[in-house]
């Protein structure tokens, strides 16, 4: 486990890379957890199970060299539309120039554009804008015929072979999960991937599908949904509620609405994740520039920043340390802003329990609470919360509060939940099963590893399991938590 230094140099607010060719190597991923990666992204579009099951095999390995558990989120494709093959592999649209969407995959003239969606042209209809290249192009429909549409370009721009295709106001009959994403999930399961992401959610039941599909196969993964549709808007309650956590997908999202309405709709997406209580992600081009470059640009780092202050539980990283020349520096770029910023706003109480969805038992929930309070008003150096599922983590981190959580749980899988869940640092090999033997090593750890001394306070949290002995067992009947304030007694 890392020393109090580490541990201290590690941003609050929770840090996921992509994997990819420039950062698959155990070495690269070593470094970057030891940077401030917490969860390892697998993106399903651009490489399947066996490509992918190394990678989880070099995580695992990773966390077992450097004692410290990560998670890894499967990212499922989803229903994507692309363009087929463009002539040349690369196009300038003009403005005004007039294109067709032809049935098939095969084209017969330069400005005919085939589509990996089967029925486009026949849900397509007259008006229908269809953006593309993440929205720097845009088409209007303006005749409909019998194997075609044609479309007059509204927006110029260049458009390459094989990129994605956004149709904003049109309403698709492509399911959310194919037969590759169902396969896809199944091996995410058998392969004990920590949490499952899916693209283009739209309606609760696509949620609960992926649920259901992850749990016939024994796996527990929280789904996470991924808010990049109109749709997805117009039913956000809905969808968080049935949600684990929540991704703010915003590469998709800000081609479907207006682009001037994406920063509202991303503060309002991670405030209703407050109200239920559920991780919300921020992700896409966070820190683009960095591809290219060691530095980000001025705007990225309040992008990130701006995050962070939404009250984000995590930031991601895409192609930046999936294809950038500088995985490892947009990493610690990423923990640096966050860190900063977090310094700005240490000190805040935590925050007020406002009428939450009830995600979490009430006692349990009002216990939590205390807990944090008691913690800010005691000067508390620190916060051990036991934990067999994570719920009582999870309530923990969503107070917000600037005392370090240590979590503790007998379960690898909920220690590795934990890495998704702001202000919570996972720790392995604490007895998490009785009060007084973790007591105990609360004490000896934090003053091995400098982050309390003797006279210093910690608060411990845990559920009714770890009363000791048969007595205090049966006293605890019906207990859902408890919190403890120990002195440190240290050497």
């Amino acid at each position: 486990m890392f020393t109090s230094t580490e541990i201290r140099g590690r941003a609050r607010t929770k840090i996921i890379a992509t994997l990819g060719p420039a950062s698959s190597d155990p070495k690269m991923i070593a470094a970057l957890a030891r940077a401030g990666a917490d969860v390892f992204r697998l993106n399903m579009a651009h490489g399947g199970p066996e490509e992918q099951q190394p990678k989880v095999d070099a995580i695992r390995a990773v966390s077992e060299e450097i004692d410290l558990p990560l998670g890894i989120l499967a990212d499922l494709g989803g229903p994507k539309i692309r363009l087929g093959d463009v002539e040349g592999d690369r196009m300038l649209c003009e403005t005004d120039a007039e294109f067709f969407f032809v049935e098939g995959d095969v084209s017969s003239a330069p400005n005919e554009l085939t589509c990996t969606y089967e029925p486009l042209v026949e849900e397509l209809s007259v008006g229908d804008m269809v953006m593309l290249a993440d929205g720097t192009v845009s088409m209007r429909v303006e005749q409909k015929l019998a194997d075609r549409v044609r479309t007059r370009v509204i927006q110029r721009g260049v458009i390459r072979s094989r990129q994605g295709i956004n149709l904003p106001d049109v309403r698709l009959s492509a399911p959310a999960i194919s037969v590759v994403d169902h396969q896809h999930a199944l091996w995410a399961a058998k392969a004990g991937v920590d949490f499952v992401s899916l693209s283009f959610v739209r309606a609760p039941d696509e949620v609960r599908a992926l649920r259901d599909i992850l749990r016939s196969a024994g796996s527990k993964a929280p789904v996470v949904s991924k808010i990049e549709k109109r749709e997805a808007i117009e039913r956000l309650d809905e969808i968080i509620e049935a949600s684990d956590a929540v991704m703010v997908a915003r590469g998709d999202l800000g081609v479907e609405i207006d682009v001037a309405q994406m920063p509202v709709e991303q503060k309002r997406i991670v405030n209703t994740c407050h109200r239920y209580q559920k991780p919300a992600i921020i992700a896409t081009q966070m820190l683009d520039s960095m591809h290219e470059s060691t530095r980000p640009k001025r705007s990225e780092v309040t992008d990130v920043a701006n995050a962070v202050l939404d009250g984000a539980d995590a930031c991601m990283l895409s192609g930046e340390t999936a294809i950038g020349k500088y995985p490892l520096e947009a990493v610690q770029m990423m923990n640096r802003i966050c860190l900063a910023i977090e310094e700005s706003i240490a000190g805040r109480p935590p925050k007020a329990d406002a009428n939450p969805k009830p995600t979490l038992h009430p006692i349990t929930r009002a216990v939590v609470q205390g807990a944090g309070e008691m913690a800010y008003s005691l000067k508390a150096k620190l916060v051990f919360c036991a934990s067999h599922s994570g719920a009582t983590a999870l309530g923990l981190s969503q107070q917000r509060s600037f005392v370090p959580t240590i979590g503790v749980s007998t379960s690898e899988k909920t220690l590795r939940k934990m890495s998704l869940y702001w202000g919570v640092t996972p720790l392995r090999h604490a007895p998490a099963q009785d009060m007084q033997q973790l007591i105990r090593h609360a004490d000896r750890w934090a003053c091995s590893v400098g982050l309390a001394k003797k006279g210093d306070r910690i608060v411990i949290v845990g559920g009714s399991h770890l009363a000791a002995g048969p007595e205090q067992k049966e006293m605890a009947r019906g207990v859902h938590d408890i919190v403890i304030v120990h002195e440190v007694e240290g050497e």
